[in-house]
């Protein structure tokens, strides 16, 4: 069984290894460049107040940075974020991109057979856990409206190729939109149109995965 202690381990090593803390360098003067420091991160913390934030897993989520920066805040994505930070995924995740992704809570990895989360962050399995990783990433930026115009043009169902390679298929009931994989499971979007400067993250409940 994936526990709480061991979620909250692993997501400190992957904070740690994404955002390494720089340390605040003195000049002979003892403190132009603290200084300098000081100011610059008040501009930045007034800069992010005025954004158009969504709030998930108890953080807000800046369109202005990256899928990894704003996953990393939130309490709802612990394991997401060690996950990809075991497959080696954070440069990707941190990338121009843009990516479209759907990002399953903790909730929804505790769905999964006791000791399957263990098992797919051994070292031994990197390649399977990236597989079942990249399959929730999209090239491009898909907000819902996007994929609702897709359903929509096919019919009430559109195919999404993922990063891993193979389908996903979209869906719409009422107001939410479901994503089917390729072995049936059907996971339902909770929080949609995440905006990052890379991409967008849509909230799932159930954890995606692949053939084979």
């Amino acid at each position: 069984m994936f526990t709480s202690k061991s979620a909250m381990v692993l997501a400190a090593v992957a904070c740690a290894a994404m955002f390494p803390l720089a340390g605040c360098m003195m000049d002979s003067a003892g403190s132009g460049v603290a200084s300098q420091a000081s100011t610059g991160a008040a501009s930045s913390a007034s800069a992010m107040s005025s954004e158009q934030t969504v709030m998930v897993g108890g953080a807000a989520m800046y369109p202005s940075r990256t899928i990894v920066q704003n996953a990393v805040n939130s309490r709802d994505h612990t394991t997401l974020v060690a996950a990809v930070q075991a497959a080696g995924l954070v440069d990707t995740l941190s990338s121009a991109g843009p990516f479209t992704v759907f990002a399953p809570t903790n909730a929804a990895f505790a769905k999964l057979p006791a000791g399957t989360v263990d098992t797919l962050l051994r070292p031994e399995n990197r390649d399977t856990l990236r597989s079942v990783l990249t399959y929730h990433v999209v090239a491009g930026r898909l907000t819902a409206a996007d994929l609702v115009q897709r359903i929509r043009a096919g019919g009430g169902r559109a195919s999404l190729t993922t990063v891993q390679g193979q389908t996903l298929t979209v869906t719409q009931e009422g107001d939410t939109v479901k994503v089917a994989d390729a072995r049936g499971d059907v996971a339902n979007v909770t929080i949609a149109n995440v905006l990052q400067s890379n991409g967008v993250i849509h909230v799932v409940d159930t954890v995606l995965q692949p053939q084979g």
